[in-house]
């Protein structure tokens, strides 16, 4: 647990518990965020121009405080950090001065002399934008200058990142360079106490996970029934411990810092946040076999048409009369037309759409929704009733109780409430205008601190998915004898599984690395980089750990990446691409992919029939264009639903009043 001594300087006063609260956006206000996208997109050039200027002031102190001792170097931020809290936002001046005591401190306490790049990286975040920095440039560090600097200026932090692991390393690893600035840090886990997490988000600087810090707000708000007004929160102050302001777990939302900001603020944005509480269900066992029953007895193509890009199912006429016949003299439920169209449906999504080890996995304790984005298993997600119950029932799992929600919020509503906004990726550019629209927040694209030497050795696209995998271990078996180590992406974990049993065909040693190893991960990605090392991974092994390449691979050409799978959007297989050849390493990556991958799952016919017998140049040509169109239309759709998920903010009182109280 990080150590949260300070030194005697204390924040100024603050709201009781700040969030920014705006009113609903008129037809005026989006079409005024959507014309100024365009002249924030045409702005990166005048951005670097100022971070440039902000990376001279830094350097203009650098002889001088490279020869001050310890004690000189806590004086200077003594005596800065009045400046920086009097200045309004952070001037070029107190910043570049902040930045290069900072520097030289990190080289002293944790051995990293953070680059130009990341000073500049860090300006950006404390002028509330995205930066964008491609991966291995250090954004921990980055992140670790905004941060302190922003907390010596009396702001709450909070630095939000993807996952408890990646939460603790950085704490943990940073705790030293913010105790010589005399800054406190916290660490807040799900799997800690409300009293543990209340403390951690009391320190000036709070690590946790996007999940963690929305849910504890989520409960806040609860506490306060949804009345965040300051005034109040200022009485409530007057009693002290016996008040309401005590008991809250956050401060309010003054300024995060969102590492991998397109996961947690594009990705994550599809699903609304939501906390619920147990309730006995709404549909007893039989009434759920009864209805997975006659889900198998309806006939594709002929009873029903399966939409899987929309995830849905649509009865035909044919089924509808189909199953006015099958629940004939069936009593309860399934005399209302509503209801039993309903859990038709809902039972043939359970049997069609949603499979295990891609949207699921099953263990003793029962069924486990897995993350899309990241591949990793959500524990507190649930499908709502009764898809999941019916799920847990096709797999003969125990059936878990109903939930009713009692708050509910999406990750646009939660993200616009800080008083400042930042974030970095190394993927932002495919959704630049998304980010401006839903969260007023420009992206800054940075350079690379040396020259990238990624290689792309282009794509091969075989007919079956079983020639695929055969291709995919003949290729890490030759790259394995030639001394380099080899990351094979996949996209779930089913995949993962296919392409095991072609390594172990060949005899092949290699690691996997899927939602079920969660645990391992860290010491899987360690070692992931020794020559003739073979990991199999799905994306969740993509972002926030670095592989680190032994010198034989690197003289052998590195890291090489295959992609077995285009995925949902193409910034994913973007950030699998980054695995290799950071920091100006070598290395290398190719697609290997197959006419059976599942973005083409809703386009099977005989037009593939017809690509899969074609030659190998003309089906290389056709199916990846046609593989790029379907990546780009799923693209969109998703655009699409995390547009309606913010619109719906405004209408869920109305609507879905019946589900829980709204926020």
């Amino acid at each position: 647990m990080p150590d949260t001594a300070a030194w005697p300087v204390r924040l100024p006063a603050l709201d009781a518990y700040r969030d920014i609260r705006t009113g609903r956006e008129g037809v005026v206000d989006r079409f005024g965020r959507a014309l100024g996208a365009w002249w924030v997109r045409g702005g990166n050039r005048r951005r670097r121009r100022q971070l440039a200027r902000l990376v001279q002031e830094a350097g203009i102190h650098s002889g001088r405080l490279s020869a001050a001792s310890d004690a000189e170097l806590k004086a200077e931020l003594a005596a800065l950090t009045p400046r920086l809290r009097r200045a309004d936002g952070f001037p070029i001046a107190e910043t570049g001065l902040a930045f290069a005591i900072l520097r030289e401190v990190s080289e002293r306490v944790i051995g990293q002399r953070p680059y130009d790049v990341q000073l500049a990286g860090a300006f950006g975040l404390l002028n509330g934008t995205v930066s964008e920095m491609q991966t291995g440039e250090g954004k921990t560090l980055t992140a670790a200058l905004a941060a302190a600097t922003a907390a010596l200026a009396g702001l709450p932090v909070h630095v939000v990142t993807v996952n408890d692991y990646l939460a603790q390393r950085d704490a943990e690893f940073l705790t030293s360079l913010y105790r010589f600035a005399g800054l406190s840090v916290g660490l807040a886990l799900a799997s800690q106490s409300p009293d543990e997490r209340r403390h951690a988000y009391r320190a000036d600087i709070t690590y946790c996970t996007n999940k963690t810090l929305t849910f504890d707000y989520l409960r806040d708000q609860i506490r306060l029934q949804f009345r965040g007004n300051p005034i109040r929160l200022r009485l409530e102050g007057l009693y002290g411990e016996q008040g309401e302001v005590p008991q809250l777990l956050l401060r309010g939302l003054h300024f995060a810092i969102v590492d991998e900001a397109d996961s947690i603020l594009i990705d994550e944005a599809r699903t609304p946040l939501l906390i619920s509480e147990q309730v006995e269900r709404a549909f007893d066992s039989e009434t759920l076999e009864r209805a997975l029953h006659i889900a198998r007895a309806l006939i594709p193509d002929q009873d029903y048409r399966l939409l899987p890009e929309l995830r849905r199912v649509e009865l035909t006429p044919a089924g509808e009369a189909q199953l006015e016949q099958l629940v004939d003299g069936l009593e309860g439920n399934w005399t209302i037309t509503a209801w039993r169209r309903e859990l038709t449906l809902t039972a043939l999504s359970a049997l069609r759409l949603f499979h295990r080890d891609e949207h699921y996995l099953v263990d003793a304790a029962g069924v486990h929704i897995v993350d899309e984005s990241t591949g990793r298993i959500m524990p507190d997600r649930f499908w709502h009733e009764p898809l999941h119950q019916l799920i847990e029932l096709k797999e003969g799992s125990p059936l878990s109780d109903g939930r009713t929600t009692i708050a509910r919020m999406s990750y646009q509503k939660f993200f616009r409430r800080y008083a400042l906004l930042a974030g970095m990726t190394g993927t932002a550019r495919d959704v630049e205008l998304e980010l401006w629209r839903v969260y007023g927040l420009p992206v800054t694209r940075l350079p690379t601190h040396r020259p990238c030497q990624r290689l792309n050795l282009g794509e091969q696209l075989y007919p079956t998915e079983d020639e695929k995998w055969r291709a995919v271990a003949d290729r890490a078996a030759a790259l394995q004898r030639q001394g380099r180590a080899v990351l094979i992406g996949t996209r779930t974990v089913g995949a993962s599984r296919r392409a095991a049993e072609q390594l172990d065909r060949l005899g092949l040693d290699y690691r996997l690395l899927n939602a079920s190893q969660d645990r391992e991960e860290a010491e899987i990605i360690a070692g992931a980089g020794r020559p003739g090392r073979i990991t199999l991974a799905t994306n969740m092994a993509g972002r926030g750990t670095d592989i680190l390449p032994a010198d034989p691979v690197l003289e052998r050409g590195g890291l090489h990446i295959i992609l077995s799978e285009r995925h949902e959007s193409a910034r994913i297989d973007k950030q699998l691409q980054g695995r290799c050849a950071r920091q100006g390493q070598p290395g290398s990556y190719e697609a290997i992919l197959s006419l059976d991958d599942l973005l083409l799952g809703a386009r099977k016919g005989r037009g593939l029939d017809w690509l899969r017998r074609s030659p190998p140049l003309l089906r290389n040509v056709l199916g990846t264009a046609l593989i790029r169109h379907a990546q780009r239309q799923t693209e969109r759709r998703h655009g699409r639903l995390r547009w309606r998920v913010l619109r719906a903010d405004d209408e869920l009182d109305d609507l879905l009043a019946f589900a829980g109280r709204s926020e």
